[in-house]
């Protein structure tokens, strides 16, 4: 079987014939990144083995071109915030206007209001012109300066439209899945009528889970407040009787944001995540778990994802928000009722506090690791645009920032392998059963 499948072939809007402007005199001179410099995805071997792949295989290494092929005097650029929000849209929406201006001389950069809604008519929304004393301080604060919003992404041929008759020929999309399938969309519109204008991708997915991005930004800043909210539940616990800490944090589809603040805290008793269901009931099940929990330690701590024991929630209509994404059942609300019914029906004291802080968290500014993160995506997104790449992300792959063609980031979600090295991490950091299954 050949382990080599992904095409990471990057489409191009033509030959880069253009001398770059980013450059350094003297002994410190610029590396230029070739288009030949490549790395391997699946970089796990055996003795023996070889590596049989072409470039098409290979994953296009991100950074600055020694030829462009956008004239910067002629660039209008413009970037978009889309979806919910998360530590580090500033940062990055800092980073593409400081690259695009001090590294390229671009004079004519525009911020899109509102996510996709900003380009349609009926809005009447007037682009910002950014310039780099508007966006000097906006790291220092949480959000995004542009605004944002989910969905109209399938609007394609208005928005087009609209980047068109204002003359914007480098669009950066800053988003999740949802507005990665819009920015495809997009491009696919713009070379349906020959029009040469870059169209690049930053991933934004707090919970980490668009494919080929090892780490999207904002995860680690999330990961650090939730250590910091279920250290608190964790005092409360400790601190009652038979005490019981619940705190649901962000993961619709995948439970990487519970499973890391589960190994950052080290508190964590019962991590519930959506890749594995569990079992409410019997001997085997969560509930008869956290009394065997409380009756030998007093307290207990249980991180859930948002995602996780939708199995057990009434069924719901088959309702989507904007983004597309499939309306969940609270499961936080449901799971401290059903607790709480549990231990009273055996006359058994217990003291619950839960906790949802997802908007806290999603409000915040980023974290220094993550600032820098997104200033390094940002930049390389900007190299990637006047190289005249287009229908791709820029990524971080085996140490080393890429493009990852947007068809294949957003072609599946990112999980948890419940046989993996990080869940066998979270077993032994939180001493639960593999399976809370009868």
């Amino acid at each position: 079987m050949n382990r080599y499948k992904h095409d990471f072939t990057i489409p191009e809007l033509g030959p880069c014939k253009i001398a770059s402007p980013v450059g350094y005199s003297g002994d410190n001179m610029t590396k230029y990144i070739s288009d030949d410099d490549r790395i391997i995805f699946d970089i796990h071997a055996r003795p023996g083995e070889q590596c049989m792949c072409d470039g098409r295989h290979l994953i296009e290494r991100a950074g600055p071109r020694e030829f462009i092929f956008f004239d910067p005097d002629k660039v209008h650029a413009a970037v978009v915030t889309c979806g919910g929000l998360c530590p580090g849209l500033n940062d990055v929406i800092r980073a593409v206007l400081m690259g695009l201006w001090h590294q390229y001389g671009v004079r004519r950069v525009s911020g899109v209001q509102y996510g996709y809604r900003g380009f349609l008519p009926e809005f009447s929304l007037p682009f910002i012109p950014l310039k780099p004393d508007i966006v000097a301080d906006i790291h220092r604060g949480g959000g995004t300066m542009l605004g944002s919003s989910r969905g109209l992404g399938e609007r394609t041929v208005e928005i087009v439209d609209r980047i068109e008759s204002e003359g914007v020929n480098m669009l950066f999309t800053v988003g999740g899945d949802g507005t990665q399938r819009g920015t495809l969309r997009i491009a696919e519109e713009v070379e349906r009528r020959g029009l040469n204008i870059a169209v690049v991708g930053i991933p934004k997915t707090i919970d980490n889970d668009l494919s080929f991005i090892e780490k999207s930004f904002g995860f680690e800043t999330a990961v650090s407040e939730a250590v910091k909210v279920v250290t608190s539940a964790h005092v409360e616990a400790v601190a009652a009787v038979n005490g019981i800490g619940l705190v649901k944090l962000m993961g619709r589809d995948a439970g990487f944001i519970t499973a890391y603040t589960a190994l950052g805290s080290r508190y964590v008793n019962y991590v519930l995540v959506p890749e594995l269901p569990f079992d409410l009931d019997g001997e085997n099940g969560l509930l008869a778990n956290l009394e065997r929990r409380l009756k030998v330690r007093g307290h207990a701590m249980i991180a859930l994802a948002e995602g996780a024991g939708q199995e057990h929630l009434k069924a719901l209509p088959t309702v989507y928000d904007a983004s597309g994404n499939k309306k969940l059942g609270d499961i936080g609300i449901f799971l401290k009722d059903r607790i709480n019914s549990y231990f009273a029906a055996k006359n058994m004291c217990v003291t619950l506090r839960y906790i949802d802080p997802s908007y806290t968290i999603r409000a915040t500014k980023a974290n220094p690791i993550d600032s820098i993160y997104c200033a390094r995506l940002g930049t390389r997104a900007v190299h990637a645009a006047m190289a005249g790449k287009t229908k791709m992300l820029v990524s971080y792959v085996n140490d080393a920032f890429v493009h990852i063609p947007t068809e294949l980031a957003i072609s599946k979600r990112n999980c948890i392998n419940p046989e993996s090295s990080l869940w066998q991490d979270v077993m032994e950091a939180t001493g639960q059963p593999y399976l809370l299954k009868n």
